[in-house]
């Protein structure tokens, strides 16, 4: 079969640079699966993005469809026709559906009857016929939150469209998206070449915009500013910073990058360098440069989008830009500091927390108590834990965070060692957002462990308390990433918590803000179900989750240490015998109610196999209370060829009640020997 390459491209007014990597994943992946669900085979595909244009290129596409096979399975014959033979409506539906007449539909016989059934054979669809609707639909389908219009049009996307080019081969594909006629014509870079730039063949498409300046691969545009940016870090003795986000956006944002490189007063070092780097970053897109000890140097890229012939008026208009901002930066710095972060206090109280449970500085008064709780637990200080808690928020009416929201914490850090508040107050200020994002580092003081959880789990229980919890994909108030954080914290530092325990106490600090039946259960299976994700991400297989989880536990360091307890015990080659019998003893003890003896009467056994069994057991008890869960379940593994032998060899729901009861005994002492570290009949599943 014929195949060509064929290529579209959108070209817009500028997209936003933050979504123009998910803009063109949901582009491509649309079209190529409309591609496939037609039938049309290809050898490659690629896409391509730049902040004016969304493309796709497919190679060796065919050019027609296979023969399509039409078979149709119509109404049941009783259903077709009438008592005399008449055809129904159904039948006739049926024929025009197949754009037939019913003459020519036929009969088929299954188990369940004869049916009215139609087979034939179509000619393929050619891709000049497909692609302009599969096209329509993937754009209609891309995750735009809010539409734009213009002009005239009826039509709306994310940003205006200018053009739209359309090839397979060296021929036109016709088709009519956003009121523009499809051509083989596109632009090239706004400044440098904003002339047309004609098409003879689809594959000349990247090397034909290169020519014009542009680089339409998203990659190696992002690749090239790295390199760019790498290369002047370096003749400054120096290594930049480029996170993935912030390299993204910057791809995201030029056509044609050239990096450049310029310098600010070494006064503005004397601000925090988070500062620093935030403006940088945030407000021009800059990289910053440090040296090998971290240490901001007073330089910075910027990516420019035009090949100047003048840079250094280019640089020179950035450095203007650059010190104003940092500037503003030093102001705020300054200001802040001549008021101490303990004389914030009062200003908490005019903000809101949430409308139904208050403000701030409510939630600091329920947190503090909360902490001190935590902090005692953990053999924390609690001076310095309510030292802590009554600083905590203040930063948030700060210029410095009003300006950057992104420094909560951060900033609390700074203007608490200026205050010379102790070392662990002002590092728990910063410690109370940790984690904050996956895999950052976690509190390290325990003032910033109680101060973490304590805000977290306030939250949680209040935002569950007035029925706000995340539904689907909405969480307005970031509970799903709060439980995960409180689950890391806790974990990762070994601490014995319980927070069922945790939540009560918080759900009565809250008084009658909030009015909820069966909160803590709620908000203890919205934490089980974020650690059975966390533990899968782990490795623990869901099995093994659901054996501990069986237990009803609300300590989650103490649930981690079951948990890896099982995944090591399953890998030994009793563990299957094991589970099944231990599922054997469940479902008989389940069906006979609630035992009629605790205890093992010696003088009621009777068979070889149960006395050996009752007589491991016994030992078994004595031995692993004094084990911690992985050596008890690795104790328990010689018990499997016991276990076994007394199922196969007695009978334990004999004729004579006393035998039966103490036999039954025996089950419950083995059901509590292996449930002390998880329901291992969940294993057998």
């Amino acid at each position: 079969m014929k195949t060509n390459d064929f290529l579209v491209e959108i070209l817009t007014e500028e997209l936003p640079p933050k979504a123009l990597p998910k803009l063109i994943k949901a582009f491509y992946d649309q079209v190529i699966d409309g591609v496939k669900k037609s039938g049309l085979n290809f050898k490659e595909s690629q896409s391509f993005a730049t902040p004016r244009r969304l493309a796709i290129l497919i190679q060796d596409l065919n050019e027609k469809q296979q023969e399509q096979n039409i078979e149709r399975k119509g109404p049941a014959l009783t259903a077709a026709y009438d008592k005399e033979g008449n055809p129904t409506k159904a039948a006739l539906g049926f024929a025009k559906s197949c754009g037939i007449e019913l003459s020519k539909a036929e009969t088929i016989k299954t188990d369940k009857g004869e049916w009215l059934y139609y087979k034939s054979t179509a000619p393929g669809k050619t891709v000049e016929a497909l692609l302009p609707t599969i096209i329509q639909q993937a754009l209609a389908k891309l995750p735009i939150p809010k539409l734009m219009h213009w002009g005239d049009s009826k039509h709306a996307f994310v940003r205006p469209v200018h053009n739209v080019l359309m090839m397979l081969g060296d021929r036109v594909v016709d088709a009519t998206l956003f009121d523009l006629k499809s051509s083989n014509i596109t632009y090239g870079h706004r400044f440098h070449h904003p002339e047309k730039v004609t098409l003879e063949q689809a594959s000349d498409y990247k090397q034909a915009l290169e020519k014009a300046y542009v680089l339409v691969d998203f990659n190696e545009r992002k690749t090239l500013i790295r390199e760019q940016v790498e290369v002047l870090a370096k003749k400054q003795k120096g290594e930049a910073q480029m996170s993935d986000a912030l390299l993204n956006e910057v791809t995201s944002i030029v056509e044609w990058p050239v990096a450049l490189l310029g310098n600010y007063d070494k006064r503005f070092l004397e601000v925090p360098k988070e500062v620093l780097i935030l403006s940088m970053e945030t407000n021009q897109k800059y990289f910053p440069i440090v040296n090998g000890a971290g240490q901001l140097l007073p330089y910075f890229i910027t990516i420019s989008n035009i090949q100047s012939t003048q840079p250094e008026t280019v640089i020179h208009g950035n450095e203007r830009v650059m010190t104003a901002r940092l500037a503003d930066a030093e102001f705020f710095f300054e200001v802040d500091m001549k008021t101490p972060l303990a004389d914030r206090s009062k200003k908490l109280e005019s903000i809101v927390f949430q409308k139904q449970l208050g403000t701030l500085s409510d939630k600091v008064k329920r947190v503090a108590t909360l902490a001190e709780n935590i902090a005692n637990t953990i053999k924390g200080d609690p001076e310095l834990i309510r030292r802590a808690v009554l600083l905590s928020k203040n930063d948030l009416v700060t210029d410095m965070v009003g300006e950057f929201p992104e420094l909560q914490g951060i900033m609390g850090r700074y203007y608490a060692i200026h205050d010379k508040e102790p070392e662990e107050v002002a590092e728990a200020l910063n410690e109370l957002y940790m984690p904050r994002f996956s895999g950052d580092f976690l509190p390290a003081t325990k003032t910033g462990i109680a101060l973490a959880l304590a805000d977290r789990i306030d939250t949680l229980v209040g935002i569950f308390g007035i029925g706000k919890a995340p539904t689907g994909d909405k969480d307005p108030f970031a509970l799903r990433r709060a439980t995960l954080g409180v689950l890391r914290i806790i974990i990762e530092n070994r601490l014995a918590l319980d927070l069922k325990t945790l939540f009560s106490l918080s759900e009565g600090l809250y008084g009658d803000k909030i009015n909820h039946k069966n909160l803590v259960d709620d908000i203890l299976n919205f934490c089980n179900d974020r650690l059975k994700n966390w533990a899968q991400e782990q490795g623990i297989s869901a099995k093994v989750f659901a054996a501990v989880a069986a237990k009803h536990l609300h300590d989650p360091y103490d649930i981690k240490k079951r948990l890896d307890a099982v995944n090591d015990f399953i890998q030994l080659p009793e563990a299957e015998h094991l589970a099944a019998a231990n599922k054997r003893v469940y479902n008989i003890l389940s069906k006979q109610g609630a035992p009629k003896q605790s205890q093992i009467e010696q003088s009621l056994l009777q068979d070889k196999a149960e006395k050996i069994l009752a007589e491991k057991v016994a030992k078994k008890s004595q031995v692993i209370a004094q084990l911690n869960y992985h050596d008890t379940l690795f104790a328990l593994a010689d018990l499997q060829q016991p276990i076994d032998t007394f199922f196969d060899e007695v009978m334990v729901m004999a004729d004579d009640e006393k035998i039966r009861n103490n036999r039954l005994a025996l089950l419950v002492s083995i059901k509590e020997l292996f449930g002390s570290v998880a329901d291992l009949s969940q294993l057998a599943h």
